[in-house]
This record gives C-alpha cells, sequence and structure tokens, in this order.
C-alpha cells in the first residue's frame, strides 16, 4: 500500500479554500492539520469574524489551529509535532521564517496567483487587472526566506477575460491551483519533480494596495479607469469627490466615447440616462453606473441622476 503524503496547510483568505477541499478530499494525502489566521474586527459592528478557511474548515469538520505568530517557536513546534512532508501556504499574510521551512521533509509550497516572476507580492491578482494584463496565471513553489522568489513546480497560463473582476479571476486561479497542487505533491512523492528556477530579470512586483489607490484620476484614459475598477473590486473600490467636497464611492462603470476632446478630465458631460457621463483623459468618458453618495446606499447611476445631484459641466474630484 502506497504511503500517502502529510501535509499541512496554512491559509486564510479565499484562495486557500479550493486548496483545502482538494486535500481534504484527495486519497493520496492525509490533511495533518490546518493552520489559521486568528478572527478579526469586521463589518459594521466590528465584531469578531473567522477568516474563509476557518469557515471552509468548518463545514468539512475540521477543527484547525489558530496563530496570529506561525513562524513562534510555539507553532513551529506544533506543527513539527505532526510530521508534515510537505506545508503548504496560500493567502496566509504572514511571513514565514527559516526555523519554520525547516520542518516538512520536502518542503513548504506555495501556491500564487500570477505568472512569476511577474507580480511577487500581496495583491498580484488586483494589479494584473489593474494594469490591464491580457494574460496571466497560478504557479506552485517552494517557499525560501525570499519573497515568491522559490523554484516553481508547476504553472498555467490563462487569458484575462473581458471585464473579468478581481474576485471572479481569484475564483478560477483559485480552482486551478488546487489542481496543481495535487500534480505537485504527486511529483514530490514520486520523486519526479523538476523545479524550475525563476528568472530573476523578470521580476515585478504587486505591492499591497492602499486605501489612496481607489481614488480616480481623471486625467487617464476611460479603459485604464475601467482597469482599475475591475482590479480594486471590492477593495479599496472607486472613489472620487462631488463638487461639495463629499466623497462619492463608484460601484460599476463603463468607458464610452466622449465626442469632445477640449473638456478637462473629471467634468460631467452629462447627467441622465444610466448615470452620469464624465470626461476622461484623451479625449475618453466613463458612465458612473452605480454609485454610493456619502451617508446613503448603494444606487444605480439613473437614481442618482434624478435627485439632480450633479449637472453638466460641474467637476468631480477636484
Amino acid at each position: 500500500m502506497e504511503e500517502k503524503t502529510r501535509v499541512v496547510l496554512l491559509g486564510a483568505g479565499d484562495l486557500a479554500c479550493p486548496l483545502l477541499r482538494a486535500l481534504h478530499g484527495s486519497d493520496r494525502v492525509v490533511l495533518a492539520g490546518v493552520v489559521v489566521q486568528p478572527d478579526r474586527p469586521g463589518g459594521r459592528g466590528k465584531k469578531l469574524l473567522p477568516c474563509s478557511v476557518k469557515r471552509a474548515a468548518a463545514e468539512l469538520g475540521i477543527v484547525p489551529m489558530e496563530s496570529a505568530a506561525v513562524s513562534s517557536p510555539e507553532m513551529v513546534e506544533a506543527i513539527a509535532r505532526l510530521e508534515p512532508d510537505v506545508v503548504v501556504a496560500a493567502d496566509f499574510g504572514q511571513f514565514l521564517k527559516r526555523p519554520l521551512l525547516a520542518v516538512p521533509k520536502w518542503g513548504t509550497l506555495n501556491v500564487h496567483p500570477s505568472l512569476l516572476p511577474r507580480y511577487r507580492g500581496a495583491s498580484p491578482i488586483q494589479w494584473t487587472l489593474a494594469n490591464g494584463d491580457a494574460e496571466t496565471g497560478v504557479c506552485v513553489l517552494f517557499v525560501t526566506p525570499e519573497m515568491d522568489a522559490g523554484d516553481i513546480l508547476e504553472c498555467w497560463r490563462t487569458p484575462v477575460l473581458p471585464e473579468e473582476s478581481a474576485p471572479e479571476l481569484e475564483a478560477r486561479l483559485a480552482a486551478k491551483g488546487a489542481e496543481l497542487l495535487l500534480v505537485a505533491l504527486e511529483a514530490l512523492r514520486t520523486g519526479t519533480a523538476r523545479p524550475v528556477p525563476q528568472d530573476p530579470a523578470g521580476v515585478t512586483l504587486a505591492r499591497k494596495l492602499r486605501k489612496e489607490d481607489g481614488r480616480i484620476d481623471w486625467s487617464a484614459p476611460s479603459g485604464e479607469i475601467v482597469n482599475r475598477w475591475r482590479g480594486f473590486t471590492p477593495w479599496p473600490g472607486l472613489y472620487t469627490t462631488v463638487p461639495d467636497g463629499l466623497l462619492l464611492k463608484v460601484h460599476r462603470v463603463r468607458a464610452e466615447e466622449a465626442g469632445v476632446t477640449d473638456t478637462a478630465p473629471g467634468t460631467v458631460l452629462s447627467c441622465d440616462g444610466e448615470g452620469p457621463l464624465v470626461a476622461c483623459g484623451e479625449g475618453g468618458a466613463l458612465r458612473l453606473l452605480e454609485v454610493q453618495p456619502a451617508g446613503k446606499n448603494r444606487m444605480d447611476g439613473a437614481a442618482y441622476c434624478r435627485g439632480r445631484a450633479l449637472r453638466a459641466g460641474e467637476r468631480l474630484g477636484g
């Protein structure tokens, strides 16, 4: 009887949930343990909420360990007692130090949603979309002390679909990443793995998003603003300010032809139909299809226009 691969999963966000389910359901894997981030405040009431992997583990009848410092001596010892052949880290949000990386027999793997070495870092999916890339992918690689720099075991390439948002792309890449992870684990178990070093000349970084990344730069072409909306949904989202200085969140947009080239970016060209039409850079325009004024609920652009909140000729983002 073939021995199964003992795996400990470190995961927190949505990307890691398909990996959890794949490992749990594999007849060639023993899921020896799951480590998640502690519950954190969220929502309007700031109640403590479990991370996505903790919720998914509960559905499978798994009680995970929780740690805000997985590389602490206590957690390293606890994971070592599980005798993992492989540790898998995905969407976990903690830096893994050398003592932890030394625990698993065959190494620690990461499932990273980009075509490494492009977009190493915290927000690869978001920057893939925000920058308008035509292609992306997911890689299974060894974890090393240098962030996302390890040798690659498996990689899958895919076109970025038109109008695909960050949550939609993440779901696609996570599902494929779970398949690739099982392939990589089997290759390690059978001794057929062929890791490929990354090309240092191709390294780009995907830094962590900041709230200010969502502020609309009306001087940018409308297509670029749409790409940022795709990448920055749901957080930080897009936002601008109206003439009285109040914040206006922008939840859904569409690029359109403005038909004018001498209008200052941010100028409201019209406020009717499906929503305000706002001038952008290079003669383009952006239709605001769904917005949220300060202190109010989300509404479609047509309802916002009916409230006479804006008039043609006024400027946004001042």
